[in-house]
């Protein structure tokens, strides 16, 4: 019985309790992706794009490694990292509409790897709201990374 009480402590000991995976978002400019879950890791690449939505794979006590919507992965530090959820529109231009439909009127056309702030993904809809360069308006869930397919944000 010790034993496995042990056993729990450590483990919640190297984890944050949040589900994984998760998106979040690079809190700064400059962020040093490691190799491994630590300083003595070397850095594979360096971000400089604050607000970059990343996913959240695995946590190692203050280290989370994450993965980006282009699929590199690595560890960086929580402090590095943002609860702010953030998105990456894919694929090609994309239309930001004033309502969640096909049909809406086109507020803007978004180029590639353009990023935002995620506002909400109604339960009932394929859109979502997000705001990019201070223009609010509805993307489809598929024309961005950065939510789930099946998440749901109010």
């Amino acid at each position: 019985m010790a034993l496995l009480l042990l056993a729990q402590a450590a483990v919640a000991a190297e984890s944050s309790g949040l589900p994984l995976p998760r998106f979040v978002s690079l809190r700064s400019d400059e962020v040093n992706l490691r190799t491994g879950p630590g300083v003595r890791y070397p850095v594979d690449w360096i971000y400089t794009r604050r607000d970059l939505p990343v996913e959240v794979i695995a946590e190692f006590e203050t280290w989370r490694k994450i993965r980006d919507w282009q699929g590199t992965e690595g560890w960086v530090h929580q402090s590095m990292l943002a609860a702010r959820r953030m998105v990456v529109v894919v694929g090609s231009q994309r239309r930001l509409r004033a309502e969640p439909d096909d049909k809406a009127l086109s507020l803007a056309l978004i180029d590639p790897n353009v990023t935002g702030r995620l506002l909400g993904c109604p339960r009932s809809k394929s859109y979502c709201r997000v705001e990019i360069e201070n223009i609010q308006g509805w993307l489809k869930r598929d024309e961005f990374w950065g939510v789930y397919q099946t998440e749901y944000i109010e």
